[in-house]
């Protein structure tokens, strides 16, 4: 089953579902954003990266701002950057798709980044019909790319993200908080209200509230 165009979701909601599904709710569904000082600091860093001239040093180009889309996922994006390595084949030479993805901050345990590069993989193999084997996080704050391999597992989490970002938003139901360690600096935290866990609250019952 293929998507239309006027079911194309952001890619970078995998990354908030993957982080957590309330605030991917709070983001897409409720149409509710608040920034802090990380938030801030990626944006100013993505900027710079979408500012930047196309290059090309010997056997590599860069691209950047590259638009991405797929239909069989239901996503569309812009990438950070896509090197395209050139590689010897049998009928001359191939340029191979090499997505690049910009972080403020340093690596973390989970998915949560390797997911959103993934899917812009998958984009850019529906878009060019060529295989994306691996890709790079580049973290600003440690200032060093992680080399990520897109194997089996990694496709198929990112395929089922996709589908469940596509579930939740045809829902349209925000769930309840759950308040954990990540919730201490995430810039929604003032919107999600996650101490009110068990409550129920949204964001219009919230400011209904405040109002009076």
């Amino acid at each position: 089953m293929n998507y239309t165009e006027d079911d194309l979701l952001p890619l970078s909601g995998l990354q908030h579902l993957v982080f957590c599904q309330r605030q991917c709710a709070l983001i897409h569904v409720e149409q509710a954003w608040a920034e802090n000082r990380f938030t801030a600091e990626g944006r100013v860093l993505h900027q710079r990266v979408h500012e930047a001239e196309r290059q090309s040093r010997g056997d590599i180009r860069v691209e950047y701002s590259m638009p991405l889309r797929s239909l069989r996922l239901g996503l569309i994006a812009k990438a950070d950057a896509v090197e395209f390595h050139r590689k010897a084949g049998l009928s001359g030479a191939e340029w191979i798709p090499f997505p690049v993805e910009y972080k403020r901050g340093r690596p973390k345990k989970s998915n949560v980044d390797k997911v959103q590069l993934c899917a812009q993989a998958l984009c850019l193999e529906e878009m060019l019909n060529v295989e994306v084997q691996s890709g790079a996080l580049f973290y600003g704050r440690t200032r060093h790319r992680l080399d990520v391999d897109f194997d089996a597992r990694l496709r198929f989490e990112t395929e089922e993200t996709a589908r469940r970002f596509h579930d939740l938003m045809e829902a349209g139901e925000t769930p309840k908080p759950v308040y954990g360690r990540k919730c201490r600096d995430c810039s929604m935290k003032g919107l999600c209200l996650p101490e009110t866990v068990g409550r129920g609250w949204s964001i219009e019952n919230y400011l209904k509230d405040s109002l009076g």
